[in-house]
């Protein structure tokens, strides 16, 4: 048997210089010549889709703090709130802060906002057609998920313009952080947290029989978390998903425009196929751009040793674009039959996203509405591009709807 060779062999390669705002072409290249390369910071990059394998076994965990320490963040608003969220913890930390979100986060409660989300994107879409231009991120792929998440939790709509500012200062706590915003990302988190604690309270007072009212009292029978942490929970739930599904539904709605045949299909045959675009759009330009893991013992990977406590970033904006997995995998495709049952962007194992439901729910219903509505719907100006980042954010995107 050949000898393991050392990360120290890897490739190394400064992502913030190369990626830029079309990352695949270097992926490819890549990809193409080794399985693994480092980063400056000494992340090793994993960029096939069998490494995703990592996200189900127990050499593994998911990162905690050690991105924020990384970057000299040990303590304050930023690493409090990753300290407390379950999106960073692992272990019996990980079950006690997620298990009564599932409980009351259920499935069938994010199926049945699909109604609400269809009627939602209709009110939005509607008050667009033959209107001209507008800027699609802010009137509509940004509303979406904030008023549904903000139903959800009963918000009145009078407040959505602070909880929409919230999301996104806040939204930047979850990867590295720009540190030139470290102290408006910070003082958006304290506002947010304060906000949420309201909530809390109003439920404790005044149960009304929803998700929050649940929450409250599946946390309280439990008594095993702190208040920061039941905080941290809500606060978590709402970043995690509005964030992602916004770009998400920009990028999905921007490629189908951009393959003519393809959008002429789905508004042909909404039902049919709005889960098919949607899967397509999440592999072909996905937001997350990756997913990092600690090595909790050495282990062997593609042929190289990789040390105990050694950061692996899964970059599933290579994963999503392997050909082992997918044929001709730089075409947008919405007739692919190659998806995996589970999609990589939700993420697997224990931390799988349990907010998928309700960002398909979102994305399906919204896309499927525009396609009824508008079907001359078009981009207007440059095509938008997404930023590298751990959650890639678009630089713009106007539309016209007919």
């Amino acid at each position: 048997m050949a000898a393991l060779r050392s990360i120290s062999d890897l490739p190394e390669v400064d992502f913030q210089s190369n990626q830029a705002y079309d990352p695949f072409p270097v992926l490819k290249t890549l990809r193409e010549t080794t399985p693994l390369v480092r980063t400056p910071m000494g992340i090793i990059l994993a960029l096939h889709h069998r490494h995703l394998d990592l996200l189900t076994q127990d050499t593994t965990r998911q990162l905690e703090t050690e991105t924020k320490l990384m970057q000299g963040i040990a303590s304050g608003p930023i690493y409090d709130f990753v300290s407390s969220v379950m999106l960073f913890a692992n272990g019996e930390a990980h079950r006690r802060r997620r298990a009564p979100v599932v409980r009351t986060f259920a499935f069938k409660l994010m199926e049945s906002m699909r109604a609400r989300a269809a009627a939602l994107a209709e009110e939005l879409v509607a008050a667009h057609l033959g209107k001209g231009p507008f800027d699609f991120i802010e009137e509509i792929a940004a509303q979406i998920p904030a008023r549904i998440i903000a139903e959800i939790l009963g918000i009145p709509l009078s407040d959505l313009p602070s909880f929409l500012q919230w999301i996104k200062a806040s939204g930047e706590a979850l990867g590295f952080v720009n540190l030139a915003r470290r102290e408006e990302i910070e003082a958006s988190l304290i506002a947010f947290h304060a906000y949420v604690a309201d909530l809390l309270a109003d439920r404790r007072a005044a149960p009304r029989g929803d998700f929050l009212s649940d929450y409250v009292e599946a946390t309280a029978k439990d008594g095993e978390m702190s208040e920061a942490e039941v905080r941290a929970q809500i606060v978590g739930l709402i970043l995690a998903g509005s964030d992602t599904t916004r770009g998400s539904l920009c990028m999905t709605l921007a490629r189908t425009l951009d393959n003519p045949d393809q959008w002429a299909a789905f508004c042909a045959d909404l039902d049919g196929l709005k889960k098919a675009v949607v899967d397509e759009g999440l592999r072909y330009e996905p937001i997350v751009n990756g997913i990092p893991r600690l090595t909790l013992q050495e282990i062997e990977l593609d042929g190289y040793a990789i040390p105990k406590g050694a950061v692996i970033a899964i970059s599933l904006l290579s994963a999503l674009r392997d050909p082992e997995v997918y044929a001709d995998p730089d075409a947008f495709n919405i007739y692919r039959t190659d998806h995996p049952r589970w999609h990589p962007i939700f993420g697997g194992g224990a931390h799988r996203c349990v907010g998928e439901a309700l960002a398909r729910a979102e994305m399906e219903e919204t896309l499927a509405v525009i396609a009824r509505l508008a079907p001359q719907a078009k981009l207007i100006g440059d095509f938008p591009r997404l930023s590298p980042g751990a959650i890639r954010q678009i630089d713009q995107m106007r539309v016209e709807f007919g």
